[in-house]
């Protein structure tokens, strides 16, 4: 290779380092708006280390960094309110208002949150985690704005996907018909954590004018008012006919419901976003700004697989490799799902916008005839399901259990009082790790116990599982059946025929014992294994049907026995140990019964493992509370405590 200096490339320039001069957004607004495009770029790679090292949402966070800069540019967000609907694309809104020093620590125990959080910022005018809130929640903070005569801007972010659910379309309703002043950001990337699906998906579609079609159009405007004008009032029909074919806010439903709708721009053009926003600023009345973007911006493989690199485990930034996972329970209903569809041919499944993280990708490949994805609405493919149902169908609602409860009504209403063979296929039931708060699947257990005609099960491993589903599919009527986050063993790979059945609402006996009996449920079943140890005094006892309880079994165990233990992966009001209690309350049975599991409380984000043990139902915290039953390693003595 040649020395000479002319045909060496230039050397890099060094990093200017702007980043490292805004901890505040006051320090984002002394800089020069030509200077805001090299602070974005800036923030992406900041970004993308922060997720190399601790994982994280990075593909949404990488579409909305030349938006964050912007908002932040022209907006006080300590007095103004910037709603960001579900708050998975806000590393870099965290980074820029005085959270860069411990964003390293998002999704952690005891670190940020992953969404926004108003406990953790002034700059945080939602918590949220969920979707399609924030159009409604901007228009409550408007109002009030209104009604008390202060003067602060209201805007709200959400994304294509978030827009499929009925509560945003609602609020776009209430917001067109009250005209509050607001602006309203439309993240159009064309995907939620799948991609989106719909007739607004389509429609959105068609938003995105290309050029080649605009100068049709100008062409074509030109044209026609040649031939209008010798016409004189004769024309006026003609020219209303071509104006509501060219003209888009004509055939716009945003502009329909009385929004101003400006777009689409470019989402990573920040001399565009600037010269908007701040056009928008001066105006009366809701304005959508649609702007497109691309989810993983500016890192190739999170470009080229956002779904993938939605939630990203840690990588090697310079080598990134999507790590291989585990064996999970999600890929077990999955493969279960398939099973059964290949069997009965009356078999569906349906998500609300959660296919890769139910496990679905296979299943809606071999059977996308009885697969339907209805987007980010909880509440229709509740429903849907119901219709099925009724037209002899045999539907499986595939859904995590913190987004079950957004459709409660619907399991109440459409689903149990006609009994319709509807199986609730409940993912992420317990403590959910990095997501926290608003993910924590530790409330259905509680809300379904009330609703009569439901059954409710949880498996200790996946055969068991396979189990209950063969169970819930012969017996028919509305069932839940829930699981926890994480990894188990594969079950055995036998067609749905050969499956052992779970005799629902049975209970089974792991470990026999005297004096104490533990009822576990799920996971919690090995956690009461591992603190009983070998004490013979010590019974263990997968509860594996929380509705209807193995009642038979129950009383025989509790007469000779001392005390109950309850051990439950969820909130102890109104879970295994409430059902337990009124069972034996009602039984006329009077025992000492300890419930162990999450008190009143919310649970934050962290490792659920160690927190299991932090809120006294992990292995050790069980043993300490055998021990103070006098039974266990952990005994003082031989004998049991005076009950």
């Amino acid at each position: 290779m040649s020395s000479d200096p002319a045909n060496t490339p230039p050397a890099k320039p060094p990093p200017t380092g702007l980043l490292e001069r805004v901890d505040q957004p006051e320090d984002l607004k002394r800089l020069e708006p030509t200077q805001l495009p090299e602070l974005a770029e800036e923030l992406r790679s900041e970004v993308i280390r922060v997720c190399s090292v601790a994982g994280g949402h990075l593909a949404s966070s990488l579409g909305a960094v030349e938006l964050t800069v912007a908002l932040h540019y022209l907006f006080d967000t300590r007095r103004d309110r910037v709603v960001w609907d579900v708050g998975h694309q806000t590393y870099g809104h965290k980074i820029l208002t005085g959270r860069k020093d411990r964003i390293e620590t998002i999704r952690t125990g005891g670190g940020l949150a992953g969404f926004t959080s108003i406990g953790e910022s002034e700059h945080d005018a939602l918590t949220v985690g969920h979707a399609s809130t924030s159009l409604a929640a901007a228009l409550g903070m408007a109002l009030a704005r209104d009604a008390r005569g202060d003067d602060y801007e209201v805007a709200a972010v959400i994304g294509d996907g978030a827009l499929t659910g009925g509560m945003a379309l609602a609020a776009l309703n209430q917001i067109g018909h009250l005209k509050p002043r607001m602006l309203i950001v439309l993240n159009d990337n064309e995907m939620s954590i799948s991609e989106n699906v719909g007739a607004i998906n389509h429609y959105m579609r068609t938003l995105q004018v290309q050029p080649w079609f605009q100068r049709a159009e100008d062409r074509a405007k030109a044209g026609l008012t040649r031939v209008w004008e010798p016409l004189g009032d004769l024309s006026s029909r003609a020219k209303k006919a071509a104006r509501r074919f060219f003209d888009p806010a004509s055939n716009n439903p945003f502009h329909a419901m009385g929004l101003r709708y400006v777009g689409p721009i470019d989402g990573h053009d920040i001399p565009q976003l600037l010269y908007y926003l701040a056009k928008i600023r001066e105006l009366d009345g809701p304005t959508m700004l649609h702007i497109v973007t691309r989810k993983g911006k500016g890192y190739e493989v999170a470009e080229s697989d956002p779904i993938t690199w939605h939630g990203a485990s840690t990588f090697d930034p310079k080598h990134p490799v999507a790590k291989g996972k585990s064996h999970t329970w999600s890929s077990a209903f999955g493969d279960a799902a398939a099973a059964m569809a290949q069997a009965d041919d009356r078999v569906w499944v349906i998500t609300p916008a959660m296919r890769e993280g139910s496990g679905l990708v296979e299943y809606s490949k071999t059977h996308a005839d009885r697969y339907l994805d209805v987007g980010i609405a909880e509440d229709v493919a509740v429903t849907v399901g119901a219709g099925l149902a009724l037209r002899g169908e045999k539907p499986i609602v595939a859904i995590y259990s913190t987004f079950l409860q957004r459709a409660f009504d619907q399991v109440v209403h459409d689903v149990a009082l006609d009994e319709l063979d509807v199986i609730f296929a409940i993912d992420r039931a317990g403590l959910v790790g990095g997501d926290g708060a608003t993910h924590q699947g530790i409330y259905d257990l509680a809300y379904l116990r009330t609703v009569p005609h439901v059954g409710i099960g949880m498996p200790r491993d996946a055969t068991e599982l396979r189990g209950m589903l063969k169970a819930a599919h012969r017996l028919g009527g509305p069932k839940a059946i829930r699981w926890p986050r994480g990894s188990v063993a594969p079950a055995a790979d036998t067609p749905f025929a050969e499956w052992p059945e779970v005799r629902w609402g049975s209970w089974e006996v792991v470990k026999d014992g005297t004096d104490v009996v533990v009822l576990g449920i799920g996971p919690t079943v090995d956690y009461a294994l591992a603190a009983a140890a070998d004490d013979p005094r010590v019974a263990v006892v997968n509860a594996r049907f929380v509705k209807p309880l193995d009642t038979e079994l129950l009383l025989r165990l509790v007469r000779p026995a001392k005390a109950i233990v309850t051990v439950e992966d969820h909130t102890v009001v109104g879970g295994l140990g409430s059902a337990v209690l009124e069972a034996l309350a009602d039984a006329g049975v009077a025992t000492r019964l300890v419930r162990l599991g999450v008190q009143d409380t919310t649970v934050p984000h962290g490792d659920p493992v160690a927190q299991h043990e932090e809120l006294g139902y992990g292995p050790k915290a069980i043993g300490r509370a055998l021990a103070r039953l006098g039974v266990g390693p952990g005994a003082r003595d031989g004998r049991a405590a005076a009950i």
